[in-house]
């Protein structure tokens, strides 16, 4: 995005504990400028070295006084074992922040960290993607008052591109290695190459942001930014809303047809579910979703043809093998009137459906997406960043019956929309909102004038 030179490397720290800050972008208005080609510098190890994960309550106290001595934010990161373990928890906390160095926390043999957001109450916590990160931080904690997503941030300016990797890329010129983002973060002892890797998360975070933070200002986003760390912060005290019927989300259930069939997948979930819990094992470790819809279709009564079935065959799978043929049973003795139903869902069908069941509507929500996209494009902002597509699709199923900017805008605001949203889009949807006026009837053709002569009149 910029022509400054990439982040230099430096042997020692600043007094602050962190390198060199490259110098803002100065892009041309409307939107971040693509980066002339360049080549990239690899960032390898920590400028301070890779620390030891702390382990102990006195480690912990240590590091609870190091940063609570430190200024400015605190770069924040967490490592969990998504597709390993049943739980999302984190197994690895880093933090960074000046004049306290990086620091690698392992939350396992501790207690909790609360000690250490309370020393971080006042402080505003930098992270990326932080939707991802602020449950299992909350699960030991920790919870921001304040932050800023660097992810978010670089979506409200316009980058296309807006991965950790990319972003220090672009912006500072320097390339990290995400090889360890889908590893095993339970594994003990974990490995020095992956320890690396998560002080590296954290080593240029509070660059980012700074960068960001200049751009958002420069495109006069700075207020939009605003209101949406402040809902995410807001978030970590709602807990999540259990989703109803889970079940259904079997991959490939598509295929299952008929209420009886679905009581078997039903059936297999959640014993499958059961396992995973009590191993703490990610579901589809014990056993994927393909096989649950092979044995929902067949129907297997015994254990030889159980086997047989693709995704079955795995030695863990096997000793498990009563724990599905009873689930398969309980499922096949079950009554018509407890088998699964299609409970209707709240709120609009499908946008597939709509020209089908209100062909009105469908071209409500034509036209409503159109000013979204419009809209977006005129502010450089992703279309979804701009408006959930969730609330226009609600608003033109079932728009107020008074259609105004302000009724838009209130109903807008209740479905969670935010105030910066609200104003850019909600004059645009209430114009549109309306069903056009009918195109005036074609009248008849009026007769055609008689041709004038060029040819002066004689006497």
């Amino acid at each position: 995005m910029t022509d400054e030179a990439p982040l230099r490397r430096r042997d020692a720290p600043d007094q602050a504990g962190d390198g060199p800050h490259a110098v803002p972008p100065d892009p041309m208005s409307g939107g971040p400028e693509p980066e002339p080609a360049r080549t990239s510098v690899p960032l390898t190890a920590p400028r301070d070295g890779t620390p030891r994960p702390v382990e102990t309550a006195d480690e912990l106290a240590e590091v609870v006084a190091r940063m609570a001595a430190g200024s400015g934010p605190v770069a924040v990161d967490a490592e969990r074992a998504s597709g390993y373990r049943y739980t999302q928890r984190a197994y690895l906390v880093q933090l960074r922040r000046a004049g306290a160095g990086t620091v690698l926390i392992d939350p396992m043999p501790l207690d909790d960290l609360r000690t250490l957001d309370a020393a971080l109450a006042e402080t505003e916590w930098v992270l990326h993607a932080a939707s991802q990160d602020l449950a299992c931080l909350a699960e030991v904690g920790m919870k921001p008052r304040r932050l800023f997503d660097t992810e978010l941030a670089a979506r409200l300016a316009g980058f296309e591109r807006v991965g950790l990797a990319a972003l220090t890329e672009q912006l500072l010129g320097r390339s990290l290695e995400k090889h360890h983002s889908a590893a095993d973060w339970s594994t003990r002892p974990l490995p020095e190459s992956w320890l690396t890797y998560a002080a590296l998360d954290v080593e240029l975070l509070t660059d980012l942001r700074d960068l960001l933070a200049a751009e958002l200002d420069r495109q006069g986003k700075t207020a939009w930014a605003a209101e949406e760390f402040a809902a995410l912060v807001a978030s970590t005290d709602r807990p999540p809303r259990p989703r109803p019927d889970p079940w259904r989300r079997t991959s490939g259930i598509h295929r299952v047809r008929g209420a009886r069939a679905q009581s078997r997948v039903r059936a297999l979930w959640y014993a499958r579910d059961g396992v995973a819990a009590r191993r703490d094992s990610a579901p589809g470790r014990v056993l994927p979703d393909s096989a649950i819809v092979a044995a929902a279709e067949l129907d297997p009564k015994d254990e030889r043809t159980l086997l047989g079935l693709p995704g079955f065959g795995g030695r863990s799978v096997r000793r498990l093998a009563r724990v599905w043929l009873d689930a398969l049973d309980a499922a096949r003795a079950l009554p018509d009137d407890e088998l699964p139903v299609n409970v209707p869902v709240e709120g609009p069908p499908p946008p597939h459906r709509w020209a089908e069941r209100d062909p009105v509507a469908a071209a409500r929500l034509q036209r409503c997406r159109q000013v979204v996209i419009g809209t977006a494009e005129a502010h450089t902002l992703p279309p979804e960043n701009l408006i959930s597509p969730d609330f226009i699709r609600r608003l033109a199923w079932s728009p107020p019956e008074d259609i105004t900017p302000q009724t838009v805008a209130d109903t807008l605001q209740g479905f969670g929309a935010r105030n910066w949203q609200v104003g850019l889009i909600a004059d645009g949807i209430a114009k549109v909102l309306p069903e056009p006026p009918p195109a005036p009837p074609a009248g008849p053709t009026p007769p055609a004038a008689p041709p004038t002569s060029s040819v002066p009149p004689t006497d």
